[in-house]
């Protein structure tokens, strides 16, 4: 039993796109996963402005990303600015 906890104790390494393909095909993936350093969500909802959602989805387009990202990486940037992502 302890050589059992100790193995999963071992996260195994393995690419991104072999990991997807045992997921989509529904099998074990938690020896690759270190939950230690998972990271805790909290949904919160906010309502804006139709026309800010307007401006956000404008710059989400110009980057790339999707409305929420850029309102997360600019949230993130007015926290901390040395995590500054957008020029």
């Amino acid at each position: 039993m302890k050589a059992m906890s100790e193995a999963k104790k071992t996260h195994k390494k393995i690419s991104a796109a072999a990991f997807d393909r045992k997921f989509d095909r529904g099998e074990d993936i938690s020896g690759y996963l270190d939950l230690k350093k998972a990271t805790v969500v909290q949904r919160v909802n906010v309502d804006f402005p139709s026309w800010m959602v307007n401006m956000l989805d404008q710059e989400a387009i110009k980057l790339n990303v999707s409305r929420q990202a850029i309102i997360k990486m600019w949230i993130r940037e007015r926290l901390d600015p040395s995590h500054r992502i957008t020029l």
